[in-house]
């Protein structure tokens, strides 16, 4: 009677993880993606125009953010997250270019995609500051919606838990891990993280309004923000294979690096502006 309700409150994960049109397969993780790219550039377009700045120049920084991001996300995957699965022997290096199967890494993404707007800023004479700023919100947005792509893939999840939400992955799915009876409920990490990225891309535009931030302190803050809520999940819930550095996931470390910079930044925004508004 205990599994049965168990089962029943749980989270099921979806069947299918994509849909075929002729000879086009859809990937229902790339949708999640692309809703989250469109939801940003919305959001940051409406932030950017309110603070009287030309509109059209979030599309002008999109087309060089987007495609470094892109290539930073697969990079990070696999030269950091999963390197043995693209060299060495038996791999299959042109995997690489598979991006379609998964196997995307989102700090790789933030490091790049930041890369592509500070050229596209220089070009167009735009503040990176600034619009860092506006863009920090969605860019939360993207992610939350982003980590979705994880439930369709069944992939991601972390520690077996007994709780009520706890995420139901198939046993035949390559992603369940062998130790494990079938059956068993896993921590749906996509979940929280989606949950954390929601709470803080809300804080981020009340506390904005609100005048508590400096420029440039949005965007640290969401650096900060999710670096923290990343380091939690690495630390102490994801089990999924991943590069080890001093007994502890290669994740742990960047998420880390992530909070701490996003911290430092914060602080140092802070004082430049004082130090402006008082010379």
């Amino acid at each position: 009677m205990t599994d049965s309700i168990q089962l029943l409150a749980s989270i099921p994960s979806p069947e299918v993880s994509s849909i075929t049109l002729g000879p086009l397969t859809i990937h229902f993780y790339a949708l999640c993606i692309l809703a989250g790219i469109v939801t940003c550039l919305w959001l940051t377009t409406r932030r950017w125009e309110s603070w009287g700045e030309d509109p059209e120049r979030v599309l002008d920084v999109a087309i060089w953010a987007i495609p470094f991001g892109i290539v930073g996300a697969r990079l990070y995957h696999v030269l950091i997250t999963d390197p043995g699965s693209y060299f060495g022997p038996g791999a299959d290096p042109l995997a690489i270019l598979r991006i379609w199967e998964g196997g995307i890494g989102i700090m790789g993404a933030i490091s790049m995609g930041g890369l592509g707007a500070w050229l596209a800023c220089r070009r167009y004479g735009i503040s990176l500051a600034k619009f860092a700023d506006a863009a920090a919100p969605g860019i939360l947005i993207a992610q939350a919606m982003g980590r979705w792509g994880n439930w369709f893939n069944q992939e991601l999840f972390g520690k077996p838990t007994t709780l009520p939400w706890g995420l139901e992955i198939s046993a035949s799915s390559y992603n369940f891990p062998d130790q494990y009876p079938a059956g068993t409920l896993f921590h749906p990490t996509f979940l929280y993280e989606s949950l954390w990225n929601l709470l803080g891309a809300f804080l981020l535009i009340y506390l904005g309004k609100r005048g508590l931030f400096q420029l440039g302190q949005t965007f640290w803050a969401y650096v900060a923000w999710y670096g923290f809520g990343r380091l939690m999940i690495e630390l102490f819930l994801r089990i999924d294979t991943a590069e080890m550095l001093l007994s502890l996931r290669i994740h742990v470390w960047t998420a880390g690096g992530i909070l701490l910079l996003g911290l430092v930044m914060f602080l140092v925004a802070g004082a430049r502006a004082r130090r402006k508004s008082l010379g």
